[in-house]
């Protein structure tokens, strides 16, 4: 089956305090972009990107994208004011029958494996949404106050939120609404059951300066542990 994956570049990332949305900013010397376009095209020979990118940065994007491995595979856009409109957009340049992974650009640590997971569970069971158990404890807020809630019971939701096209293309014909913090989200309230699929911890997304920072030290440990290399 056809394999899109929508990268989600156009936010300008002002909680990270930069002059730079921080999907531009450098990483192990490279872009985080960059990063995040190498998983995926390492992932499947044969998947297509389609990236959506920030209006006042469209062409540093343009650049950053052109020096992937595969630049053949990667279509680049104009994202739209929020999410919702920059997925949208880029569905209209999916083909139908195909399966479609919808990631955020700054979630550069994501592996193949998890890429590959959730395409095999989509095959299997309809969708895919990776989501890991909360390390801390939890606490929820009423308008009695806040109370402990079992963490157990919660999910970090990550991406590749993975679906097939025809699903995802429905789902977002609905009216945006507020509560549309992701494409789980878009999909369910279209009357699709969510399947959720063990994520990975160190698929952070880079939001904060500190984000970089670990990132960055994951990177390393990565680069030591690579055959020829001492530990």
């Amino acid at each position: 089956m056809k394999k899109y994956a929508v990268i989600v570049a156009g936010g300008s990332g002002s909680r990270m305090g930069a002059a730079m949305p921080k999907q531009f900013l450098t990483l192990a010397g490279k872009p985080v972009l960059y990063h995040t376009l190498t998983v995926f095209l390492r992932a499947w020979p044969d998947l297509q990107i389609v990236l959506a990118l920030p209006a006042d940065h469209f062409q540093t994007g343009v650049v950053i994208a052109g020096q992937a491995d595969d630049t053949g595979r990667i279509k680049t856009i104009s994202g739209g004011s929020a999410r919702f409109d920059s997925v949208k957009a880029c569905l209209e340049q999916v083909e139908d029958d195909s399966v479609v992974f919808v990631h955020d650009a700054v979630r550069c640590l994501v592996s193949a494996a998890l890429i590959q997971r959730c395409y095999h569970e989509t095959i299997a069971r309809g969708n895919a949404v990776p989501a890991i158990i909360p390390s801390d404890s939890m606490r929820i807020t009423d308008e009695e106050g806040n109370r402990a809630i079992g963490r157990d019971r919660l999910r970090i939701v990550q991406t590749p939120q993975t679906f097939h096209s025809a699903v995802l293309k429905t789902a977002y014909r609905q009216p945006y609404q507020p509560f549309f913090t992701d494409d789980a989200s878009v999909v369910e309230h279209a009357g699709e059951k969510i399947n959720l699929v063990e994520g990975e911890s160190r698929n952070i997304k880079i939001t904060h300066p500190i984000d970089l920072l670990a990132a960055e030290e994951l990177m390393k440990q990565d680069q030591q542990r690579k055959p020829g290399n001492l530990l």
